[in-house]
């Protein structure tokens, strides 16, 4: 039989009932002859009041200290599972992040995995035990406790299943699947059966929330199949993997829409070679991501340039750019956080024209402007204002055929 990784989220977990269900899910897969590694976040909810905890001793709690604390909600429900499965009479040992030697960077808060030493986790199943491996942390080269930041216990699943060489890492939710949107958002919405990694990685970045994007990648590179489903049922859920023939036949696989993200223009900025970089080197240099970047076409000498941040970064972005428009002699800066971005996702893009085409005439067609437009070779994103996104999305499902059953 194989091996398989099974992660269990925060809802799945959320309380002792909940737990022993996700007891009985893992031994029905250790009954079936499989050797099992169980990864875990945090009971729902717990993380958040951990945070709320700590920022009652003080504002900005120091980082290294903030992962020890956090570590514990994942410690936890590690245990609570090991335990209820000990008392169904299955050999279960629980282990934390460094006990499973998950090595990373020195990055609290958002540390990344260097490398997992798999020696404990395959002794251990060798001798046919259940192993319970608390999702979400690690150790960095001084032995400091890490976590990796938010949707971690996803990175954690899918790098063990690729250090232990796992068959496959099922990833249990509140949802069933990957769908072609948000079902929130559009009753039509339908579940995915498979989709590629390159597919998922799009449609994570741009305001999916099923996986954690930094899992997908480690899906990629090591080849790691992803079974997403649910753990309130026992239906089949989202392959996640290799790109198949097949998959091509479907010209958009889904619609993701994102309204984390603030937009800002400096304006007047001299047309002169080098002032792009003055203008988001700073940004950089403060640890801002920024995504979509547009620069107008020269006017008297100067031109916009306009690009959007994380809207948790906004204010402080923000004040970056008044003191570069003070250093550079621009114009001014102008910002708005009531955006959202809305893209259509697909492999069938790359060999397919009229994508865009589609895409901004069913925008039109909603009276829906475009402020901004980014593409890579299998998406198409679009900027509009923010009380658009729910009605663009479903114009977009509509309009790319998704309404129907895959």
């Amino acid at each position: 039989m194989g091996v398989i990784v099974q992660k269990f989220g925060g809802t799945s977990v959320a309380d002792t009932e909940r737990i022993r269900n996700v007891a009985k899910r893992v031994a029905k897969t250790y009954d079936a002859g499989h050797d099992v590694v169980v990864i875990l976040s945090a009971m729902a909810g717990v993380t958040d009041q951990l945070i709320s905890m700590a920022s009652t001793i003080c504002e900005r709690p120091e980082k290294r200290e903030m992962d020890v604390l956090l570590a514990t909600g994942e410690q936890t429900t590690a245990a609570l599972l090991a335990m209820t499965l000990i008392s169904m009479k299955y050999p279960a040992r629980s282990l934390m992040g460094f006990q499973a030697e998950v090595r990373t960077d020195c990055a609290f808060g958002n540390a990344r995995i260097l490398d997992i030493h798999a020696d404990r986790i395959e002794v251990l199943l060798r001798q046919r035990n259940i192993v319970v491996i608390a999702g979400f942390q690690g150790h960095d080269c001084e032995g400091n406790i890490t976590t990796l930041g938010r949707g971690g216990s996803d990175t954690s699943a899918v790098a063990i299943a690729a250090a232990i060489k796992a068959d496959v890492c099922e990833i249990y939710t509140d949802v069933d699947g990957v769908y072609t949107t948000d079902p929130n958002i559009c009753s039509k919405a339908r579940k995915i059966k498979s989709i590629a990694y390159d597919e998922m990685l799009e449609m994570a970045s741009l305001g999916a929330k099923v996986l954690q994007i930094r899992s997908v990648e480690f899906a990629k590179k090591y080849n790691v199949p992803i079974h997403v489903r649910s753990s309130f049922s026992q239906e089949e859920g989202t392959m996640v993997w290799s790109e198949e023939a097949d998959m091509e036949r479907l010209l958009v696989s889904g619609i993701t829409c994102s309204k984390n993200d603030a937009r800002i223009m400096v304006k007047g900025v001299p047309d002169q070679p080098g002032m792009a970089a003055k203008v988001l080197a700073p940004i950089a240099e403060a640890g801002i991501v920024v995504d979509m970047i547009i620069q107008s076409s020269p006017k008297n000498g100067t031109n916009d340039i306009a690009f959007t941040v994380p809207r948790t970064e906004y204010k402080a972005a923000m004040e970056i750019e008044q003191r570069v428009v003070e250093a550079i002699g621009a114009e001014g800066v102008y910002g708005d956080e009531s955006i959202a971005k809305v893209s259509v996702v697909g492999i069938g893009m790359k060999s397919h024209s009229g994508v865009a085409a589609k895409m901004f005439s069913t925008l039109a067609a909603e009276n829906i402007n475009i402020r901004m437009i980014s593409t890579s070779e299998i998406h198409i994103s679009c900027v509009i204002v923010e009380k658009y996104a729910e009605l663009a999305v479903r114009a977009l499902h509509t309009a790319f055929g998704l309404d129907s059953d895959l």
